[in-house]
């Protein structure tokens, strides 16, 4: 997604640029396949920016993603219990609030307190703020700084332990994609933007929704090579001057942008030669385990119109599953959107937290592979058996990937697991000391990173903005004056 924006940013301001990605199609992890008449996406949970008018739609509309059809969704995240209990976090706030009174009255002041935070949101919104970086704005949040930085230190499984109700204690910290560390304000972010509209659905999914910015980028002169993986980023005298490809054929350039996995880029593409001790701690392999490591799809002869769009099933006891020891199941079903299955028919996505060496081990024995990523989606088919009666006879499509098949796909480290080892931030949000994160490396000129390595976070529409910003850095030191459109 940074790469697609750098190349039609770039294109908009008179840069002449070409992107060259390894694959078959535009979009990195935002895709999505076909079998049998059902879509599987690999990516797209909540998309941000749908709300007409709002800073980050801007951004769609200036990549050519917008406007497009839409589908609104009703609910954020849902929890269901072994014993038929279920959660829904209703965008409706009135709703909201009577369904958490009703599972559980004595945490009254507990639910009064997640409504008025999302209520904060809704009234300031600072993600806006600081998506457009508008200095007003964020004099407006003075008054306001106090209680987000609360809610911007909280984590979900903080806020979680203050339910006294057990069922609730455990479901909260999993409402942000089972992530218990993740910070409140992200949640409580969600939340206001799925009020306001502004998270939606896009129809057809996330790889329709590329192939719109890759058919803007074309329209404007823009050049993709397909099946083009770069192997090296050719320098001369310290100053980026191209690339050369896995067929040996180079390709020379006044610039270089690279939306490839961090690591790979720094100590294969570039030998190691640009790093200072904080990037060296970048570079570090990641944490093996994590979430969405594994994805297990089904096309199931089934409507599942009435259920929740994505829910968490906690299991009456922990399961080995994908070499994890699992204690809930996380799922999106897709039956909003009429276009992800046949008619009358169900897609359901389902999340596993994996390991990377896991998987790599097995995958040089195929059989051996194919085997565990059976064995995988077989475990999960029991126990949506449990919740769904038949289901297991219903399934017509069964399709799983591993980190492995990512690592295949894009090249990154551990497969799509590129993050850089720093703390979660956003590249062009200045640290705590003032400074920014850079996205250029010491002693090399005239390159930049874009994407998931400039801004250390999955949301598409960060790393749309990050080759956004790129570009604009590129320019204001050509002297030339940015342009968007």
């Amino acid at each position: 997604m940074g790469g697609l924006a750098s190349g039609v940013y770039g294109q908009v301001n008179g840069y002449s640029t070409q992107i060259f990605e390894m694959h078959n199609s535009p979009g990195g992890q935002c895709t999505a396949w076909q079998r049998k008449g059902y879509t599987f996406d690999a990516c797209i949970h909540h998309l941000f920016g749908c709300k007409p008018g709002s800073s980050i739609y801007q951004l769609w509309e200036e990549l050519g993603a917008m406007p497009r059809e839409m589908v609104g969704i009703t609910e954020c995240t849902s929890v269901a219990s072994p014993e038929g209990k279920m959660f829904i976090d209703y965008y409706d706030l009135e709703k909201l609030k009577r369904h958490l009174t009703n599972l559980s009255p004595t945490d009254s002041r507990v639910i009064e307190q997640y409504i008025r935070g999302i209520e904060l949101i809704l009234k300031n919104d600072p993600i806006d703020i600081m998506f457009t970086g508008s200095r007003l704005g964020l004099l407006k949040l003075l008054p306001s700084m106090p209680f987000l930085m609360k809610w911007l230190k909280m984590t979900m499984k903080q806020f979680g332990e203050k339910f006294s109700d057990p069922f609730l204690r455990q479901a909260f910290p999993l409402l942000v994609y089972s992530m218990p560390d993740a910070p409140m304000f992200l949640h409580l972010g969600r939340h206001a933007y799925g009020i306001t509209n502004n998270i939606q659905w896009p129809v057809g999914g996330a790889k329709k929704f590329a192939r719109s910015i890759e058919k803007r980028y074309q329209e404007l002169g823009g050049t993709v090579h397909y099946h083009s993986k770069v192997e090296k980023i050719l320098v001369i005298n310290d100053k980026a001057a191209g690339v050369k490809l896995s067929n040996s054929s180079e390709h020379y350039a006044d610039y270089v942008i690279s939306n490839a996995d961090g690591r790979k880029t720094i100590m294969n593409m570039l030998d190691g030669k640009y790093l200072n001790e904080e990037i060296r701690g970048y570079c570090k392999e990641p944490t093996d385990e994590v979430v969405m490591a594994v994805n297990v799809f089904l096309g199931v002869n089934r409507d599942l119109s009435t259920e929740p769009s994505a829910m968490i099933m906690l299991l009456d006891k922990p399961e080995l599953i994908a070499n994890h020891e699992c204690e809930s199941l996380e799922m999106q079903i897709y039956s909003f959107d009429e276009t992800m299955a046949p008619k009358g028919k169900s897609t359901i996505k389902i999340e596993l937290v994996s390991g990377y060496d896991y998987w790599k081990q097995i995958y040089e024995d195929k059989p051996k592979y194919n085997a565990a990523k059976q064995q995988v989606a077989q475990q999960v088919i029991n126990i949506l058996e449990t919740r769904f009666p038949g289901i297991r006879n219903q399934i017509e499509v069964i399709d799983v990937t591993t980190l492995v098949t990512w690592e295949r796909f894009m090249g990154g480290t551990h497969g799509w697991n590129n993050f850089p080892n720093r703390e979660f931030s956003f590249s062009f949000i200045p640290k705590p000391s003032g400074k920014r994160y850079e996205t250029t490396l010491p002693g090399l000129s005239n390159f930049y990173f874009a994407g998931v390595w400039a801004t250390v976070t999955g949301a598409l529409y960060i790393n749309a903005l990050s080759g956004k910003k790129t570009i604009q850095t590129i320019c204001k030191k050509d002297g030339i004056k940015f342009k968007t459109k």
